[in-house]
């Protein structure tokens, strides 16, 4: 098995001790949130503590496509990652990346950032109306995606557990992750308004994003909120129909 890597020149200095860490992943390491997709772990680094995402091993379609066609998941976060930052867009520190691969395969892949502590997601927002600062939190969310728009980045990954959000004083930053899917294109009014499709099926929200994205876009509210209702509810149509899917052929089993 063959590995390749590309460090931030930032952390060239400590490539042994990333080594080390891709390694022997499977024995070091404290696991870090969902386990079911893809492996996450935490690893200290001095003052600095590291998140280490392992992504698993593609179908075998997807192996030759990695090996040959396309860039993995853990290069396309790294690079993503790094153009974020040239944009002034938040995102963890971006650290490093390693592939293995054979001949003919892909296999393993992780990426590497520093990770970063903080005080809700946007999920926080759809499971807790509640929440102190809510309306303003939310807003200041939707000219985030709109700073997003108007820099030509389509985040196609934009649900609720992607956006980090710190604050400080009533002062609120985001940060990307789960950088993977991402497009860096020009984005007409239809695309912008899709991108808000997965963020939330509750109409109450969508009306608070639709009133604060009219006033950055310079559209009419009823305009922005029609077009955005009606994205979210044709992926909450698609979310549906795959549910019945899965218990059709559930009963059929």
């Amino acid at each position: 098995m063959n590995r390749t890597k590309n460090i931030h020149d930032n952390f060239r200095p400590h490539e042994g001790f990333l080594d080390d860490i891709i390694t022997n992943y499977d024995s070091k390491g404290e696991d870090y949130g969902n386990q079911k997709r893809n492996s996450l772990k935490l690893f200290k680094l001095e003052e600095k503590t590291l998140n280490v995402k392992s992504f698993r091993v593609p179908n075998v379609i997807n192996q030759i496509a990695y090996r040959f066609l396309r860039k993995s998941k853990a290069q396309r976060s790294f690079e993503y990652a790094k153009e974020l930052q040239n944009l002034g867009v938040g995102t963890p520190q971006p650290v490093a990346y390693y592939e293995y691969t054979s001949s003919f395969l892909f296999n393993k892949s992780y990426y590497i950032s520093e990770h970063l502590e903080c005080d809700l997601t946007y999920r926080e927002l759809i499971t807790d109306f509640n929440y102190p600062n809510y309306d303003p939190i939310l807003r200041a969310f939707t000219r985030f995606t709109f700073d997003l728009h108007e820099k030509g980045i389509n985040f196609l990954d934009h649900s609720p557990g992607n956006t980090l959000i710190t604050t400080d004083n009533n002062t609120y930053k985001f940060y990307l992750v789960d950088l993977n899917r991402m497009q860096f294109v020009s984005m007409d009014f239809n695309a912008r308004m899709k991108n808000f499709a997965r963020l939330s099926k509750y109409k109450h929200m969508v009306e608070i994003m639709s009133d604060e994205y009219a006033k950055c876009y310079g559209k009419s509210y009823e305009e922005v909120f029609n077009l955005m209702w009606k994205e979210v509810q044709l992926f909450r149509g698609k979310i549906e129909r795959k549910k019945k899917l899965k218990k059709l052929l559930k009963f059929w089993k």
